[in-house]
């Protein structure tokens, strides 16, 4: 099943025009824990779990991952596809939104406790 893919120019160009997809951030566990950044308004939306998650909104719907070639969100795409829903992937993902200096929302990341004082000493 083919999955339509949307490049960052026409989402930001959508975003710019005050449209408002519903953006579902799909990405692998880790990879979503351990950043500080997500796409403007987006859902988190495990890729494990899209079977049995309620996807808010009607309308246009995007998908990104942390993977340049859009792995995890292609295959959450299909699952979605196949339960009757229109659904487009963000080419190359989160990193090529990075990388061309795109908004993006701030969020938390985990956070390592201090060292214990005296426990670095050798």
């Amino acid at each position: 099943m083919p999955v339509e893919r949307i490049t960052k120019e026409q989402l930001k160009e959508r975003l710019d025009r005050g449209e408002t997809p519903t953006i579902l951030d799909v990405r692998l566990k880790y990879a979503y824990e351990h950043s500080t950044v997500k796409l403007p308004g987006a859902i988190r939306v495990p890729p494990y779990a899209v079977e049995s998650v309620s996807i808010p909104g009607s309308g246009d719907i995007v998908a990104y991952d942390s993977d340049p070639n859009e792995l995890v969100s292609t295959h959450v795409a299909a699952e979605l596809l196949r339960k009757g829903i229109k659904i487009s992937v963000l080419k190359g993902g989160v990193p090529e939104w990075l990388a061309a200096n795109f908004p993006i929302e701030t969020k938390e990341a985990p956070r390592s406790a201090p060292p214990e004082p005296g426990s670095l000493k050798g």
